[in-house]
């Protein structure tokens, strides 16, 4: 069975998806923008380190409604407008959300754009079972 969940905590969708999808314990996570839930008009953070922090605190929150955390987390697909500039300080921010030697797998990837201007763009897979 397929179940399609919409957090109602998580940032408001910027397009027609839902937050998750599930299937055999294993959930696909929708990419998070740096949006501020409650507050999809404001303005985004500055600079691609703060921007990481509110996407990874996006994912955090989609997760949270779950009843999963980033322990659950086996693969993240990220993307970056300006992969040269950002890669190092995305990379510091990013590692800093996971306990020490529990990185998930994971593909970064430069971009032309994405959606709301943003400079980075998260989705993740994670499985059901005991957390990291």
């Amino acid at each position: 069975m397929t179940v399609f969940h919409n957090i109602a905590e998580a940032p408001e969708p910027v397009a027609p998806f839902s937050h998750a999808v599930e299937a055999d314990g294993w959930i696909i996570l929708t990419g998070q923008m740096p949006t501020v839930p409650g507050a999809p008009d404001a303005p985004l953070a500055k600079g691609v380190a703060a921007q990481t922090r509110q996407v990874m605190e996006n994912l955090k929150t989609v997760l949270h409604g779950l009843d999963l955390t980033l322990g659950n987390v086996m693969q993240c697909r990220c993307f970056l407008t300006d992969f040269e500039r950002d890669y190092a300080a995305f990379n510091k921010t990013y590692k800093s959300f996971f306990a020490p030697g529990r990185l998930p797998a994971r593909t970064t990837v430069g971009v032309t754009a994405l959606a709301v201007g943003a400079l980075v763009e998260i989705d993740c897979v994670a499985r059901r079972g005991p957390a990291a």
